[in-house]
């Protein structure tokens, strides 16, 4: 073939979105679910971080850990939604190179402190179960501070090889990427040089990164069942279970759709493409929708707070509690624990 139907992008000036090739005629129809999931998961997560600011009972190692993962959600759904819904109702596909670039890293980046928050949550569930009496000792609040700057630093760290490769190599043939956003594996298979340092990486941040911290989070609570299922009473043991609850649930929603995205992408070569984009769509989109909903529902905390922040002074006021009558409240009101004005 000859070279003149060929263009080499060496730094092409724009990228152009399909959005989910083989659906453009229900783009529309598609943004309706995804639009209500984006608005629920910014109003959920803001609502979360209201309420950890606005109530000092919930300024702890936990609730911080759980405004970490509301801020990474945030973040990660913002740095993708709003290029996608202008995709669907605009048909505006255009993306600066440096600005497709910018979003595959902070997606990626994000992703990674996201999987990170959830070791640190599992951490704290573990001393919490395992070592209570030490709880406070062991992470304070400077520690807490220390881990969170810590999973920052990791995941820019490990995503920024993603970026520096993908800036170098030269674009050949095409500069159309069939997704809805830049995504790693996208971008880089437009790359006309050998990229397969990049697959290479990608499938080491799989695997070792994410792969180590599923393990961690695996080993603690293992460490966690074997210590509530010492405890000598079947009460004692269910009210252990539930404070791990919410976390498990928000576990699976991150790292299974994740998991299933990633190795469609790689190993799913008969699958059809439309399918891969909607997976890794979802995964983008689930987990911050789901994550203040999860932590809401099972964190009686939480819920004692949106009850005061929603229901009726008179109302909210016939179930407050002060000082040690808390414990007593919270039995006779069942799963709603509110606590008082201080």
């Amino acid at each position: 073939m000859s070279d003149s139907n060929k263009t080499v992008f060496t730094n092409p000036s724009t990228f152009i979105l399909l959005g989910i090739p083989g659906l453009e005629a229900a783009h529309v129809w598609i943004s309706i679910p995804f639009s209500t999931m984006y608005i629920i998961a910014v109003l959920g997560n803001f609502i979360i971080l209201f309420i950890v600011k606005t109530e000092p009972s919930l300024h702890g190692p936990m609730y911080y850990f759980l405004c970490m993962l509301a801020v990474t959600d945030l973040s990660l759904s913002t740095s993708t939604l709003p290029k996608m819904l202008s995709i669907f109702w605009f048909n505006s596909r255009e993306i600066d190179f440096s600005s497709c670039l910018t979003q595959m890293y902070f997606l990626h980046c994000f992703s990674v402190m996201e999987s990170g928050i959830f070791v640190a949550m599992a951490l704290d569930r573990y001393v919490a179960i395992c070592h209570p009496l030490r709880h406070s000792t062991i992470l304070t609040n400077t520690v807490v501070a220390k881990i969170g700057l810590a999973l920052v630093l990791r995941g820019g760290m490990v995503i920024l090889p993603f970026l520096l490769l993908a800036r170098q190599w030269p674009y050949c043939r095409t500069n159309i990427i069939p997704h809805s956003y830049c995504e790693h594996i996208a971008v880089v298979k437009l790359a006309c040089d050998d990229t397969r340092v990049s697959s290479y990486y990608g499938l080491f941040v799989v695997l070792c990164v994410r792969g180590l911290d599923m393990i961690f989070i695996a080993v603690s609570y293992i460490q966690i069942l074997r210590a509530i299922f010492s405890l000598p009473t079947k009460d004692a043991r269910l009210k252990a279970l539930e404070t791990c609850t919410s976390h498990l649930c928000a576990i699976l929603t991150f790292y299974i759709p994740g998991l299933f995205s990633s190795l469609t992408h790689r190993f799913g070569q008969n699958v059809p493409l439309h399918f891969h984009i909607l997976v890794a769509n979802m995964y983008l989109l689930v987990p911050p929708t789901l994550n203040p909903i999860i932590y809401g529902v099972r964190t009686k905390q939480i819920q004692g707070r949106l009850l005061r922040l929603f229901t009726h002074k008179g109302i909210s006021s016939f179930f407050l509690c002060s000082g040690s009558q808390t414990e007593l409240c919270a039995e006779l009101a069942g799963d709603l624990v509110l606590f008082s004005r201080p």
